[in-house]
């Protein structure tokens, strides 16, 4: 969550308060408009509290319209029923809830089977909050399993436990290394290769590495790394040197695309060194934000000791999380979307959206002013630069005109090695259909002729140009 201060300059106009929204007494209402940075002395009717917030967030962005989030903005009228139902519940509370923890429990059993674990009984797996919290956990129980292993020598000032990834990881990866002090060990972008290289990473680890991230769709350009090459490359570092490292795949997005249109790719449990995997099911798992997953291929993956078991909320509950209380709407919703869609059902959606998204990147290209880096044909995800003749303005031009036309398309610089990268990326998600798809174009090309006639890029402020970061 971003981090917030206080009003630095006291402002001391209250809120406005239109005298229609007064109930009881307008009048008194108006005169004692609340203020915007403390408490207020007395309440509001409800009806003047909500209509104060719900026009002031008017002011936000059309979430439909933002192809910068890969995060869900659109599901059915019933779902939103089932989650309005169960956001009182707390998730955390399976005694009291049971069958909300039972719909867990299927939903980790059904990831289980989605990815081709060995044995699905055998799997361990928990909710999470998101992504970030599931790469937090899988990254404590490959910690935990390294420092077991290494009990002889841990903690000692020659045994710092170190993470390999490439440079295009999602920012929660540096968060967890800095959080849990293990070492980022990083393998650079190199000309047109944007993920990492398995070689490379292999060649990275030593006797304390805990294990290496594989991304089954980069946050960057939509790309999958090539699961399946890391996992024989570390099979063969094995074979030389008898390090046995493991594999965590944030399938952040991609294992919930993968699975249903790239079957024959292998990049899951089917690998004998992947022992973890986790998922974003408020991304292409089709519900709302406030839900991932995090599951381990047997018990041994995940060691016991960071299980908790707590019994003041009545019975027994084993644990994994980093937070405590959490609603249960979430859970609930990913469970409707399982059931309402089968495999059939999240196929034929995530075929539209990469069809979508494919066409796209083709009318973008045809556009003549870019250059297309990704195609949107493995992540429904494509990342495009303008062409190399192009002079007169920058992606972060084409950004801050788009934004005029209520579209958020986010520009941004590659990470090292290829920091003279600059970049627009379009995330295509159910709900952005082929029709808004034709308008985005449309207002694209709109923009085109004005931009042509500037002298020079105009955005000097890069980083303010579109307030997007990795």
């Amino acid at each position: 969550m971003p981090l917030h201060r206080g009003h630095e300059k006291p402002d001391e106009r209250p809120l406005s308060v239109n005298p229609f929204y007064g109930e009881a007494n307008p009048a008194a209402e108006m005169t004692e408009a609340p203020p915007k940075h403390r408490l207020a002395d007395s309440p509001l009717t409800p009806t003047t509290a909500y209509q104060l917030v719900h026009d002031e967030l008017m002011l936000d962005g059309n979430s439909r319209l933002n192809l910068a989030t890969f995060v869900t903005t659109w599901m059915e009228p019933q779902a939103g029923v089932l989650m309005g139902e169960c956001r009182d519940k707390n998730m955390i509370d399976k005694d009291e809830y049971p069958r909300t923890a039972e719909l867990e429990r299927r939903c980790v059993a059904m990831l289980a089977d989605l990815w081709n674990a060995p044995d699905p009984s055998a799997a361990v797996g928990c909710s999470t909050t998101g992504s970030s919290e599931a790469c937090m956990l899988a990254g404590m129980a490959l910690k935990r399993r390294w420092a077991q292993r290494n009990a002889d020598r841990y903690p000692s000032r020659d045994a710092r436990p170190n993470l390999v990834m490439g440079v295009n990881v999602q920012v929660c990866w540096e968060k967890f290394c800095n959080f849990w002090e293990v070492e980022a060990r990083q393998v650079p972008m190199d000309k047109d290769r944007f993920h990492l290289d398995p070689q490379a990473a292999a060649e990275l680890c030593d006797e304390n590495t805990i294990g290496v991230v594989g991304i089954l769709g980069s946050t960057f350009d939509g790309s999958y790394e090539p699961i399946a090459d890391l996992c024989a490359a570390l099979d063969a570092l094995q074979e030389r040197t008898g390090l046995d490292v493991p594999v965590h795949v944030d399938g952040a997005s991609g294992g919930m695309v993968a699975p249903f249109l790239d079957e024959d790719l292998v990049w899951d449990f089917r690998l004998p060194r992947v022992a973890s995997i986790n998922t974003s099911g408020h991304k292409y798992g089709l519900v709302y934000p406030g839900v991932g997953w995090a599951l381990w291929r047997d018990k041994e993956s995940l060691p016991e000791e960071l299980v908790f078991r707590v019994n003041y909320l009545g019975g027994d509950m084993p644990t994994f999380a980093l937070n405590f209380s959490r609603p249960g709407a979430q859970v609930v919703a990913q469970y409707y979307s399982f059931l309402r869609l089968g495999r059939e059902g999240y196929r034929m959606v995530q075929q539209s959206t990469r069809d979508v998204a494919t066409g796209l990147a083709g009318r973008v290209e045809a556009l003549g002013d870019f250059k297309l880096l990704t195609r949107g044909d493995e992540l429904p995800v494509f990342a495009f630069t303008t062409a190399p003749e192009v002079t007169s303005y920058d992606v972060f031009d084409v950004s801050r005109r788009l934004r005029e036309h209520g579209w958020l398309v986010p520009a941004y610089t590659f990470p090292p090695n290829r920091e003279d990268l600059s970049v627009l990326r379009v995330v295509c998600r159910n709900g952005f259909s082929a029709d808004l798809a034709e308008l985005f174009v449309e207002d694209l090309a709109r923009l085109l002729p004005e931009l042509r006639r500037q002298p020079h890029p105009l955005t000097r402020d890069k980083a303010a140009a579109t307030g997007f970061h990795h």
